[in-house]
């Protein structure tokens, strides 16, 4: 990540900003998500070594949290890492469960393998620290274990690769555009193997990489390999071929396919089952883009994850593409249901039946896409304020509009977004998560999802349809989501 390392300062003054929280009032500031994680206090950033091991998932971003349902989450410790030397700090990376004792730092030993960042050169090399428990991580005195001296050189994922019975890490270098793919067997000595782009979005800068395996439509027999890579300090992009251990082969050289079409969703990093027993592949990623970060109105820190995506491979005309759905443990935090079929009036009008108090609810909604309309939502309305998302039955335009949504002006922030979604079957789906700063969207299976900030007021707090012409029904779902803290 871009400039990570100033999280920790940042996490320091935000220590002392809410050390005098009330009891009552943490995780219910303002602006905290309640369904999403963030730290008890402090900045998060660039999800960090997601494993499951021993029954739990232990994501770190540094700092480490575990849960055994991706919906509640028990906060470990703000700083798993020590024993760098002062002119070091840590980056993005991951973990791993080395079973097979090849680092000699004992059999089941947690590895985390990270950027290692010197501050008064600003080089960028990776690192690896080790640990007994999973919590503390110890330095690693033979460190860097990969250095080809380079300060744009970062976030590396390393997972074990069966077929060579080698450790794999992918790692960015960063304004090449490309991603290393290097071979271990002791993750101490590194060889490289390839290099793979400059492919798709190539504007600005390539960070964060992660490399998984995919069934295709549900086949067990027919797995393709997904690359993922963040770009632009502001989207990731992902690439659906072939992996043989040393090289990265995509299927498709031409237009980038994006994993999030919204305006904030970043560094995504899916968790490596080292218990065996995962029948999904799932990923999260950093709400977050670089241009306002530092900028958002939150006191107890910054930053939150998403929540967390099933991620599947399916065949459409144009190609395999991914698609992601919410996991559905997160269906256990519903209560007041609400569902109805109508046809939506003529302009906008305030949404019956379903009218929450807060931000913190979930929009289960198929419209019919039949009909020559423009339709949608104004969300978090209040206030001379909302956030918009219009939906062009003619040419499958989505656009998102947050550009008066938020109560705090922040530089750059009033943004909008716009995709192609096409309709299934004539019909629409729209399945939204809203929770006090931030909505997702998943249209139809998950093919098309957009992750947007909104920061609004609390009193923003309602909801409209709208359509241009008469003649459009929508079936509707919605609920109350209980908070996780």
């Amino acid at each position: 990540m871009k400039y990570i390392i100033s999280f920790w300062l940042l996490c320091v003054t935000a220590l002392l900003t809410v050390s005098a929280t009330a009891p009552d009032t943490l995780y219910h500031e303002l602006y905290r998500s309640q369904y999403h994680f963030s730290p008890r206090q402090g900045w998060i950033g660039d999800p960090c070594g997601f494993i499951y091991y021993q029954g739990k998932y232990q994501m770190y971003w540094w700092g480490k949290v575990e849960s055994e349902d991706l919906v509640h989450y028990q906060e470990v410790t703000p700083f798993a890492m020590k024993g760098a030397p002062e002119n070091i700090s840590y980056f993005t990376g991951s973990v791993v469960i080395d079973k097979g004792n090849t680092a000699g730092f004992g059999k089941d030993a947690y590895v985390a393998a990270y950027t290692a960042f010197e501050k008064n050169s600003k080089k960028q090399a990776q690192g690896i620290s080790f640990s007994h428990d999973g919590d503390t991580f110890q330095y690693y005195d033979g460190n860097p274990v990969l250095d080809i001296w380079s300060t744009e050189f970062r976030d590396p994922t390393v997972f074990y690769y069966e077929p060579t019975r080698k450790w794999i890490m992918v790692v960015a270098k960063a304004l090449q555009k490309k991603v290393g793919i290097y071979a271990s067997s002791d993750l101490k000595h590194w060889e490289w193997m390839s290099d793979f782009g400059p492919y798709g979005d190539q504007e600005k800068s390539w960070e964060c990489p992660d490399l998984f395996q995919l069934p295709v439509d549900g086949d067990p027999y027919n797995k393709k390999w997904v690359m993922v890579v963040s770009v632009n300090w502001a989207q990731v992009q992902y690439f659906v071929g072939d992996f043989d251990g040393k090289e990265f082969k995509p299927e498709e050289h031409g237009y980038p396919l994006y994993v999030d079409k919204g305006l904030d969703y970043y560094a995504t990093r899916s968790f490596r089952d080292y218990d065996g027993t995962l029948e999904h592949t799932t990923a999260m990623g950093w709400v977050a883009t670089w241009d306002y970060a530092p900028h958002v109105p939150t006191t107890y820190g910054k930053g939150f994850w998403s929540v967390p995506r099933n991620l599947a491979l399916k065949t459409y005309p144009e190609g395999i593409r991914l698609v992601q759905t919410p996991v559905t443990g997160l269906e256990t935090l519903r209560y007041g249901e609400v569902a109805y079929t109508r046809t939506l009036p003529v302009g906008a009008k305030r949404l019956p039946r379903f009218t929450p108090e807060e931000n913190v609810y979930e929009l289960d909604v198929t419209f019919d896409a039949t009909k020559p309309n423009v339709f949608g939502f104004n969300l978090c309305v209040g206030n001379g304020r909302k956030a918009v998302i219009s939906y062009d039955t003619e040419s499958h335009n989505l656009v998102i509009d947050r550009t008066d949504c938020a109560k705090e002006q922040m530089p750059k922030f009033r943004r909008m977004a716009h995709a192609k979604v096409e309709p299934v079957n004539g019909k629409l789906r729209m399945h939204i998560y809203v929770d006090k700063s931030s909505i997702e969207l998943f249209t139809n299976d998950g093919k098309d999802v957009f992750t947007l900030l909104t920061y609004p007021s609390e009193t923003q707090t309602g909801i409209e349809t709208f359509a241009l012409r008469p003649g459009t029904s929508m079936d509707f779902k919605g609920w109350m989501l209980e908070s996780v803290w």
